[in-house]
């Protein structure tokens, strides 16, 4: 799939070897609709006239960006969830714990450096607050029903980053419609790969917004 291939070539550089076989078993067996939503925000917005691919079906250089950087924020932030709902510390794993956090922070990093310069950054930035103040409030109260946030803010993410490749906005409407997806009831990978593909909608969102304002983050909410 392209957007895994995006995300694990971003990350190929990393060392020692070890720890970039940890980052590619994760990336691997985790879920990519943020990556993908990304792709679709772009088709959705341009209509169908922004180049999504190359003459030879590879995504283009600045797709490929954007759609990696926001599939290894998640991938990073969804390994830290993890680890602080179950600590492997607590168990005696520390080695497997150390090398787990240390790959969710290059995850999360690397994710940062690739949507540092674009129009996403500060929706990123927003992204990695909430996740904070989410996990911090869950700790101290327990309400795991704040552990979903994650999937609602990086799809947000996901059309911030997609919209603005394709030089339009991520309005209120396409970024609430994106956040929906997270509330399906069913799981939301199947509204980009299964029966329930929403696709349709989504252009119909986009198309609606109008593209004329501008960019809110997750963070100014």
């Amino acid at each position: 799939m392209a957007v895994r291939r995006a995300a694990l070539e971003a990350i190929e550089d990393v060392e020692p070897v070890r720890l970039r076989q940890a980052i590619e078993e994760h990336v691997e067996a985790g879920s990519t609709v943020p990556g993908v939503l990304t792709l679709h925000g772009v088709r959705a917005v341009a209509e169908g006239s922004s180049p999504i691919a190359d003459g030879d079906g590879a995504l283009t250089e600045t797709v490929a960006t954007r759609a990696a950087g926001v599939q290894l924020i998640y991938d990073g932030l969804r390994l830290t969830r993890a680890l602080a709902n179950d600590e492997p510390w607590a168990t005696g794993d520390a080695d497997e714990g150390d090398l787990a956090i240390l790959t969710a922070d290059v995850l999360v990093a690397r994710g940062f450096y690739l949507l540092a310069r674009t129009e996403a950054a500060d929706a990123a930035v927003g992204v990695v607050r909430a996740f904070g103040r989410d996990q911090t409030v869950r700790r101290e109260t327990d309400d795991a029903s704040l552990d979903r946030n994650l999937e609602a803010d990086v799809l947000e993410l996901a059309v911030v980053a997609g919209a603005t490749v394709a030089g339009g906005t991520a309005t209120p409407r396409l970024r609430e419609y994106a956040a929906e997806l997270a509330e399906s009831p069913f799981p939301v990978a199947e509204v980009f790969f299964g029966e329930h593909a929403d696709l349709d909608t989504l252009a119909t969102v986009a198309a609606e917004s109008g593209g004329t304002e501008g960019v809110t983050t997750v963070g100014d909410q």
